[in-house]
C-alpha cells in the first residue's frame, strides 16, 4: 500500500505498544523541611545514593513560570489526611527494603539509540525527607515506597527481584540450571541491564524460561533483553502465557489506539517535569521505560483455571485470572516455595476499574472473586507474596489480611455502586455517593492511588447501565462548543463568569469554578483570563489527589491551558515484534477504521486476500461506505484476488514496502481489477496524538504523521497500564 496506509499500520503498532496498558517540582516543600517518618526510613535504606547532590534544591520552584504554589484550602486538605490516615504503620516500609542485597553503581540505563531509556535519579528528591505540600501526604508515602532500587532476595536462595529499573519488577525464580523469569520488563534495555545486575551478583546463569503474566506491555515487551528468539523457537527457552494472551496483547488497543494515546499523555503527565509541582510517581512504580519494545510468542499457554508446569525443576501452579487487571492474567503458585506470585491483580493499590487513558471497563466482582480464589486456594499455605509491582509481603497473617483487603475492595465497590444504582442513583451521580468502608480507608492496601475512587465507581455502572443516566435530556447532548456559549450568554457573559470563577477559587471551590470556567473556555478559546483561571483551578485539584491518574490529568490539564502542545517533535522508534503478531483481521479491521467513510460513500467493490505461508483466506467488501471482511471465506465473483504471503504483508503492515513493491519483486500477486484497491488506498487517514482535549491548546506546529515504526508522541515516554 502507499505512504497512508503505511502511516496508518505504524500508527496501529504504536498504539498496541503504547496502551496496554502505560512523568516534576515546586514551592511545595514545607518552609521546615521536616523529615516525615516514611520518607526519613526508606532514605536511610537502600536506594539512598539516588540523592541528589544539591540536597533537592533543584525542585524548591515550580518548573512552570505561569504555575502556583498550594492553596491554604489544599494545605488543610492535606492536614486532615495526615491527621486520618495510619501513617504510624510502617510494615510497607519494612517490607520493601527487606532482602536487599545490593544496588547498582548507576542511576540511568542507556537506550541501544543512544539515549535515556530510564532514569531512577531524577526522582531523588523524593528521599530527601522533606514534606512537599503539593503532593497528596499518602500519595507521597506511596512514591517514596516506590523508590526502590536494585536487587531484592525474596526466598533465600530461589526467588529474586530486581526493582526501581522500569514501571514493573523483574523477577527471578533460580532453577536447578539456569533463570526463570517472570514479567521481562518494558525494554529490551533494563530488561538485559536487570538480567546483567543478577548475574553479576549472584553468578552467571542461563535464562531456560520466561513467563508473561498478562498482556500489558511492561510485562513483555523487555524480552529481546533476556532471551534470543531462536532459542524460544527451538524449544532451549520455554515462554508461557495464558491463553489468549496475542490476541489480548494486541487487540484491546488498536482500533482506538491513536485517541488512547492522546489520553495516555494525561493519565501519565508526559509534559510535566519530575517534581513536586508535576510528576512524583506513577502508582505501581516511577515511570515507564524509553527504549525497544519487543514481543517473542509465547510457546507454552495456560489454558485451564488451574495448571501445574514443571521447569528446571521449579513447580508451578498457574492460576487463570481472566478478566481482571488484564483481559487475561495469572496468578502462579510455588508450592517448594510457599510462595504467591500475584501478578498486578494485588500489588501495593487499588487498580483502575475504568483507565483514563481508555479501555474496556474492568470487571470488579470477577476481580474480587478470582482473588478470593487465591486466598482460598494458595492464601492458608503461603508465606510469602510477590507481585510484577511494588513490594512483596511475608508472613501467612499478613499475605491473608493484604488478600483480604484487596478482595474486599474490588466487591464493595461492585456491590455498593449497584445497590445504589438499583436505588436510582446514576452514573453522574454515584462518585459523591459511594463511599469506601472506614475500615477499607484504614488500610494501606486498600488505597487507590493507581485507580481512583470516584471514577471507579462511575466504571462499575458503565460496565453494567453504559454511560446513559435516563435522563432524556442526555440522549442527545449538544457538543461542549454549542452548548457553551448558550451558557456564557445566560450567565451574563465572560466577565461575570471570570469574577465568579475567581471568587470560586478564592473560596477554595475549585470543582465549581472548574464548572463555569470549562464552560467559558470552550465558548470563547481565546480568553486567556479564563484559560489561567480554569488552570489554577485544575492544579489545585492535582495537588490534592491520591491517585496518580487524577493528580497527573489535571496537572497536564494545567500546563496545557498555559502553554498548549509542543509540536513538531521527532517521535520515537519502535520494533516491528507487535505487527507481526498482528492478526491479519485485525488489520484488516483497522484498515476499516482508518478510511474516511465520507469518501467512501458510493464506492463499490470485493476484493479476495489469500496467504499461502498460513493457510488464510479473507473475503472483504466495500458496500455502504464501510470496509468488512470474513475469515475463511472467499467471494464468488470477486473484482480483485490477492494473493501474498503473510510473511511478505508484514513488510506492507509495517510501512517498510508497498504491494506494488512486493508486485514488482513477485512476491505479491494482483488478478483482477484493482481500481477499488486503489480508491481504498487513497480515502486512508493517518492518526496523530494532538488533537486538542481542551480548546485552543492545538500545537502551532502540527505533529508529523508517523513514519514506520515510529510512535507520535511528545515527549521520549512510553507508558502501560
Amino acid at each position: 500500500m502507499g505512504l497512508q496506509s503505511r502511516r496508518i499500520l505504524a500508527l496501529a503498532m504504536a498504539a498496541a505498544l503504547a496502551a496496554p496498558l502505560m512523568s516534576c517540582t515546586g514551592i511545595a516543600q514545607s518552609t521546615g523541611a521536616a523529615q516525615t517518618a516514611p520518607a526519613a526510613a526508606l532514605a536511610q535504606t537502600p536506594g539512598a545514593s539516588l540523592l541528589p547532590a544539591d540536597g533537592g534544591a533543584s525542585v524548591a520552584k515550580h518548573f512552570d513560570p505561569l504555575g502556583q504554589p498550594p492553596s491554604k484550602f489544599t494545605l488543610e486538605l492535606r492536614n486532615g489526611v495526615k491527621a486520618e490516615l495510619p501513617f504510624a504503620d510502617k510494615r510497607d516500609f519494612d517490607e520493601a527494603k527487606r532482602g536487599f542485597i545490593a544496588e547498582p553503581p548507576y542511576t540511568k540505563i542507556m537506550a541501544d539509540a543512544g539515549h535515556v531509556a530510564w532514569d531512577m535519579g531524577s526522582y531523588g528528591w523524593l528521599l530527601t525527607g522533606k514534606d512537599f505540600e503539593s503532593i497528596h501526604p499518602s500519595l507521597q508515602r506511596q512514591a517514596v515506597l516506590n523508590m526502590a532500587y536494585g536487587l531484592y532476595e525474596v526466598v533465600p536462595g530461589r526467588i529474586y527481584q530486581v526493582r526501581g529499573y522500569d514501571l514493573a519488577n523483574i523477577s527471578f525464580i533460580r532453577g536447578d540450571t539456569g533463570w526463570i523469569i517472570f514479567d521481562p520488563l518494558t525494554a529490551k534495555e533494563t530488561a538485559r541491564a536487570a538480567l546483567d545486575f543478577i548475574n553479576e551478583k549472584l553468578g552467571k546463569r542461563p535464562v531456560v524460561g520466561v513467563v508473561y503474566s498478562h498482556s500489558h506491555v511492561d510485562h513483555f515487551g523487555g524480552v529481546r533483553g533476556v532471551v534470543d528468539e531462536a532459542d524460544v523457537q527451538s524449544g532451549k527457552v520455554m515462554i508461557i502465557a495464558p491463553e489468549g494472551f496475542l490476541n489480548a496483547a494486541i487487540g484491546e488497543n488498536v482500533f482506538a489506539g491513536n485517541a488512547m494515546v492522546r489520553r495516555t499523555q494525561w493519565q501519565y503527565a508526559v509534559l510535566l517535569q519530575r517534581n513536586p509541582f508535576g510528576h512524583v510517581d506513577q502508582a505501581i512504580g516511577k515511570n515507564v521505560a524509553n527504549g525497544n519494545t519487543g514481543l517473542i510468542t509465547p510457546n507454552r499457554l495456560v489454558s485451564k483455571d488451574i495448571e501445574e508446569i514443571t521447569l528446571d525443576g521449579v513447580r508451578m501452579v498457574f492460576q487463570n485470572t481472566p478478566d481482571t487487571e488484564a483481559p487475561v492474567e495469572m496468578n502462579t503458585w510455588f508450592p517448594q516455595f510457599k510462595a504467591l506470585w500475584a501478578a498486578e491483580n494485588i500489588t501495593g493499590t487499588i487498580h483502575n476499574i475504568y483507565t483514563l487513558r481508555g479501555a474496556a471497563v474492568r470487571n470488579a466482582l470477577n476481580w474480587s472473586k478470582e482473588i478470593n480464589v487465591a486466598l482460598y486456594t494458595f492464601g492458608p499455605e503461603a508465606e510469602v507474596m510477590f507481585a510484577s509491582h511494588s513490594w512483596p509481603r511475608w508472613g501467612n497473617a499478613r499475605i491473608q489480611e493484604v488478600l483480604r483487603a484487596q478482595r474486599d475492595a474490588y466487591a464493595n465497590l461492585n456491590n455498593q455502586v449497584l445497590h445504589y444504582a438499583n436505588r436510582g442513583v446514576t452514573i453522574n451521580e454515584i462518585h459523591n455517593v459511594y463511599e469506601v468502608p472506614k475500615s477499607l480507608r484504614q488500610q494501606w492496601a486498600a488505597r487507590s492511588y493507581h485507580g481512583d475512587v470516584q471514577n471507579n465507581s462511575r466504571g462499575v455502572i458503565n460496565r453494567f447501565l453504559g454511560h446513559y443516566d435516563g435522563n432524556p435530556v442526555n440522549l442527545i447532548p449538544l457538543s461542549p462548543k454549542d452548548s457553551a456559549p448558550l451558557y456564557v450568554e445566560m450567565m451574563g457573559g465572560s466577565a461575570k463568569i471570570v469574577a465568579k470563577g475567581r471568587e470560586l477559587i478564592e473560596q477554595g471551590k475549585y470543582l465549581h469554578a472548574t464548572e463555569i470556567l470549562n464552560r467559558l473556555v470552550f465558548a470563547e478559546p481565546g480568553n486567556r483570563e479564563a484559560r489561567q483561571l480554569l488552570a489554577d483551578a485544575y492544579e489545585q485539584l492535582g495537588y490534592q489527589a491520591e491517585s496518580t491518574s487524577v493528580r497527573n490529568t489535571f496537572l497536564q490539564g494545567a500546563f496545557e491551558l498555559r502553554n498548549g502542545l509542543p509540536g513538531g517533535v521527532a517521535p520515537r522508534t519502535t520494533g516491528p515484534d507487535v505487527i507481526r503478531a498482528m492478526s491479519t483481521e485485525q488489520w484488516l479491521d483497522f484498515i476499516g477504521i482508518s478510511m474516511d467513510p465520507k469518501k467512501a460513500d458510493g464506492m463499490k467493490f470485493t476484493i479476495n486476500l489469500v496467504t499461502p505461508d498460513n493457510g488464510e483466506r479473507y473475503a472483504i467488501e466495500m458496500s455502504n461506505a464501510t470496509l468488512t471482511s470474513i475469515k475463511g471465506f472467499q467471494a464468488k465473483n470477486p473484482d480483485l484476488t490477492v494473493t501474498v504471503n503473510r510473511a511478505d504483508l508484514n513488510q506492507v503492515m509495517m510501512g517498510r514496502s508497498t504491494f506494488d513493491d512486493l508486485i514488482a519483486a513477485g512476491k505479491a500477486k494482483f488478478e483482477g481489477n484493482r481500481a477499488g484497491f486503489d480508491q481504498l488506498r487513497s480515502i486512508l487517514l493517518p492518526f496523530t496524538p494532538d488533537f486538542e482535549i481542551l480548546p485552543g491548546t492545538a500545537p502551532k506546529t502540527p505533529t508529523k504523521a508517523p513514519k514506520p515504526f515510529e510512535v507520535p508522541e511528545l515527549l521520549p515516554a512510553q507508558v502501560t497500564d
